[in-house]
């Protein structure tokens, strides 16, 4: 297969990634109407455990002596990247629509940039400095809906603060996932979805057990989740670190706020001026925080590289050899 060709496939699995992550927002939202957040994590991730499985011993064939080994690092990133995100997640989905769910996830490249520097001691620049102010100043945009005066006496919707500390422990999972022993990314995250499980097994169990969807609509909806936020978008994307620096295969993430929008206008749902510009402002900022990797120089951007686990939704935790997050 020629250069070009691998390229061109490999952008086309990042899209395909990215779209399907931008899907769990959208689908998310119509699910937890049905479903409640613990039951939905529940079911996702016991679930799509083991296809990941499957799918780790036939392609990245681990040594599990080693994996073993790791288990306070995969339980610390499990609680953190599946426990910790996906459910503040989808708890904000309650009360928020997607769309500005999802642009109050765009944020998290530039959180990441800013945490890495503080704990990481990696180089921030001045242009890293600008651009997380400015993703901060789209941010506030958006959770103001146009009013940065309103967040003065209202203060943030419940859906918007769960989503801050969605990004916040995505953040905590992503500076972890940096310090982990080096893992194959799929048994990374097939053993953090096992280890998720088991935890929130028995605070499912004690509230009546997990709520099974009771209609087509919400069994769509979580067949959905596992199949492609969960299990299709993590081996496309590591399809595609195969052939893409992870730097500049982290800039493909933006397109989940993309993609998300365009879902919501799609489906007719109501968005609004300052969703749009507020937007726009994080997106630009995020570029300028990572403006190396956009510009293609392979280095690491923070957050959406090598060893931060694509998902918006997913995480892998280690950083990617042959693969990613």
């Amino acid at each position: 297969m020629s250069t070009d060709r691998s390229t061109w496939l490999a952008v086309a699995a990042l899209v395909g990634a990215a779209l399907f992550w931008a899907g769990n927002y959208v689908i998310g939202q119509r699910a937890v109407e049905a479903i409640d957040p613990l039951s939905l994590v529940l079911l996702r991730w016991a679930l799509a455990f083991a296809p990941l499985l499957v799918i780790a011993q036939l392609v990245e064939r681990p040594r599990w002596r080693e994996v073993a080994r790791a288990w306070p690092w995969l339980l610390a990133l499990s609680a953190f990247g599946i426990v910790g995100y996906n459910l503040p997640l989808y708890a904000a989905l309650e009360h928020t629509d997607a769309f500005s769910a999802s642009l109050v996830n765009a944020f998290n490249p530039a959180l990441i940039t800013l945490a890495a520097a503080v704990f990481l001691r990696e180089r921030l620049t001045p242009l890293s400095v600008g651009g997380v102010i400015i993703a901060l100043a789209g941010v506030l945009v958006v959770l103001s809906d146009g009013d940065l005066g309103s967040l003065f006496h209202g203060g943030f919707g419940t859906g918007e603060l769960l989503m801050l500390v969605a990004i916040t422990a995505w953040t905590a999972y992503t500076i972890l996932g940096r310090r982990a022993p080096r893992l194959p990314p799929v048994t990374s995250t097939a053993v953090q979805s096992g280890v998720a499980v088991v935890v929130l097994a028995p605070f499912s169990l004690a509230s009546g057990g997990p709520a099974w969807p009771e209609t087509g609509a919400a069994l769509g909806s979580l067949v959905f989740i596992v199949v492609f936020p969960s299990v299709l978008s993590y081996l496309l994307w590591n399809h595609a670190l195969t052939v893409v620096p992870p730097g500049r295969a982290g800039v493909f993430l933006n397109l989940i706020t993309v993609f998300t929008a365009v879902f919501t206008i799609l489906a007719g749902e109501p968005w609004t001026a300052a969703q749009v510009v507020g937007g726009a402002v994080v997106i630009g900022g995020v570029v300028l925080t990572n403006w190396k990797a956009f510009r293609g120089t392979g280095a690491d951007p923070g957050p959406a590289a090598g060893r931060y686990s694509g998902s918006p939704g997913i995480a892998e935790g280690s950083k990617a050899r042959s693969s990613h997050e």
